[in-house]
């Protein structure tokens, strides 16, 4: 669907110059003409908003071939549309937030019942697209319904400019009634001459009547792009300093390490794939949301069989299944060849040996770390282990141990894993409002975790024994990883909490086979020598990981605007959720459209305790 054409959207985008960011609503998504319209006006402004946020809503998506097949002989639109047809797959229902134009251009395709999906914004939108009666589709937005119209206006601010497509002019009165009792102001009304009978009203929201602040009471102000510092130089530290830095921020990231990506985020591989629950519960539905984001984030910054690779993931449900077939075949289907377009949904492909994650993919998670903070406006300082806090006059100073200042900002995120606690109970202990508030912070711990691996070497590689793909399921496979001039193979991790006395490496390293002997037994037993000679090494780690298992992120202070937030603990699934929390805290810094449901995004609140 497309009303009046680009140089309408050329016309209105003056409004969106000099601005930071520009936030459309849009009720009915369809072919996506409208929002490609909208992308390619932004892209040749000059002076365009450094993001543009576009939030659509789709009972039902249509093909990918549709995207590009409706842009007809427009070249320009059609290099947009397939730059999003690449990324349009899993559109099972809910939010999918696709990023864009190096993460400039965020489409958040809200996918469903209409109604429910309005309800789960937490943004007001610079401008609306409402579409009446699109289709006559009963999970579309249905503007005749005065609570529709009610739930609009909730996303709206004063000065939301709103465009309304109606193809039935009887209905007219109708719509006119709502808009201005919902606060409206209906400025003009034309008959559109796009060889369909629409009728188009153009409005402005401006009530006469004082706005409660409590519209959106989980919503915060914009806050000012100023500095931030950023504690901890991981994948959530590293993730969250590109989101910001995108967006107009400067960015100084600290580590204690000499280098980053010094602690758990150092693994030398890891998998990425979503979580798999029968009711398709908040932990799978976020997983599947940070996958997505994820991926988008690995085919921009990493070399594909080198630093990463979309492998394909099999998942075994560990204890009853039958043992993996040989060689690695199931229903004729050729696992050499592993797809990478199926859904990322909790009904992924299921087969006799466990799910196939056809969008799963192996990445070196020390690569993209170093990829984000080589983003322009992010500032690396090694060596700056931070000590103690301390904020006056609106600034915050970073201290080391003995006192010396090693950066100043405005805002700190804290994305150092266990270490965050340390430092918020040091500054609560004078700020008893903060302590208060961080009754509700979860509790964390730390988990140790071994990884065995080895080189491959063609005297104890059997030649069918390793699978083309990873294997995951009560501890993973991962073979064929290049390792410079070489390759190796992977397996493991152990779990174990830091409160525990440490186990010995060669436990560990038995407890690793253990697990490979479940999942794959046939390499397990030709593998057997090699655990018990010198040729296994060993990684270690330790993660940070929460009471329920779920990230932190959001503020840590009270007020409009805030200055201290946390993103940590993301556990063993550092690489699904990384992007994903960043993006979050990033949306919630900025008063912009939330990457996931109003309530997934609830289930991450640092404070939700």
């Amino acid at each position: 669907m497309e009303a009046g054409g680009a140089q309408r959207d050329q016309a209105s985008a003056t409004r969106w110059q000099s601005l930071a960011t520009w936030r459309v609503l849009n009720t009915d998504f369809g072919d996506g003409q409208a929002f490609f319209a909208k992308w390619l006006a932004w892209q040749q402004d000059a002076q365009r908003p450094r993001m543009l946020h576009y939030v659509a809503f789709c009972p039902s998506p249509v093909a990918a071939a549709v995207l590009i097949d409706r842009c007809g002989n427009n070249p320009e639109r059609q290099a947009l549309a397939r730059t999003l047809a690449a990324q349009w797959f899993g559109l099972v229902a809910g939010f999918h937030r696709f990023l864009l134009a190096d993460g400039h251009v965020c489409l958040t395709l809200c996918v469903g019942q209409a109604m429910h999906l309005l309800r789960q914004q937490q943004f007001r939108a610079d401008s609306v697209l409402l579409w009446c009666n699109p289709d006559d589709r009963p999970d579309a937005l249905d503007p005749l319904s005065l609570w529709s119209v009610k739930a609009l206006a909730r996303c709206c601010r004063r000065g939301t400019s709103l465009r309304a497509i109606q193809a039935q002019p009887t209905d007219l009165p109708m719509l006119r009634s709502h808009l201005k009792q919902c606060g409206f102001a209906v400025t003009a009304e034309t008959a559109l001459t796009n060889g369909a009978a629409q009728y188009q009203l153009e409005a402005v929201f401006d009530p006469p009547w004082t706005l409660k602040a409590s519209r959106q009471p989980a919503s915060t102000d914009a806050l000012p792009i100023q500095r931030c510092a950023v504690i901890g130089a991981g994948l959530a530290g590293a993730s969250v300093a590109a989101a910001l830095a995108r967006r107009g921020w400067q960015v100084w990231v600290l580590d204690q390490a000499a280098t980053a990506a010094a602690g758990a985020s150092g693994l030398p591989v890891g998998l990425v794939l979503p979580h798999v629950s029968p009711d398709d519960c908040h932990l799978s539905r976020l997983s599947r949301a940070g996958v997505r984001m994820m991926l988008q984030q690995a085919r921009w910054h990493l070399q594909t069989g080198q630093q990463w690779a979309p492998s394909g993931v099999l998942e075994r449900q560990i204890g009853g299944t039958p043992q993996l077939p040989a060689p690695w075949s199931d229903a004729g289907k050729d696992w050499s060849r592993p797809g990478n377009n199926a859904l990322i949904d909790p009904a992924a492909e299921a087969l006799t040996p466990g799910i196939w994650h056809a969008s799963g993919a192996w990445i070196k998670p020390a690569e993209l770390v170093n990829a984000w903070l080589a983003t322009p406006g992010v500032h690396f300082l090694g060596n700056a282990g931070v000590g103690s806090l301390q904020h006056a006059a609106g600034v915050w100073q970073l201290l080391d141990e003995s006192g010396v200042v090693l950066c100043t900002a405005e805002r700190v995120v804290l994305a150092n894993a266990c270490g965050a606690r340390d430092l918020l109970k040091s500054l609560a202990s004078d700020e008893p409002d903060l302590a208060v508030r961080l009754q509700h912070l979860p509790a964390t711990q730390g988990m140790r975790g071994l990884l065995s691996w080895a080189w491959h070497t063609e005297a104890v590689d059997p030649a069918l024994a390793f699978p083309p793909f990873p294997v995951n399921g009560a501890g993973s496979l991962i073979s064929k990883i290049p390792l410079g001039d070489r390759s190796g193979w992977f397996t493991g991790s152990s779990y174990q909490p830091e409160n525990q006395l440490e186990r010995s490496d060669t436990d560990n390293h038995d407890r690793n086979f253990a697990h490979l002997q479940q999942l794959v037994p046939t390499l397990a037993r030709a593998l057997a020598p090699v655990f018990a000679s010198t040729a296994i090494n060993t990684w270690k780690g330790s993660r940070c990981v929460s009471t329920d298992r779920m990230p932190l992120v959001g503020p840590l202070d009270a007020g409009p605007q805030p200055s201290l937030w946390i993103c940590a603990a993301m556990g063993s699934r550092g690489l699904s959720f990384s992007v994903l929390c960043a993006e979050l805290l990033a949306a919630r810094m900025g008063a912009e459209p939330l990457p996931v449901e109003a309530s997934l995004a609830a289930a991450l609140d640092a404070l939700r305790g």
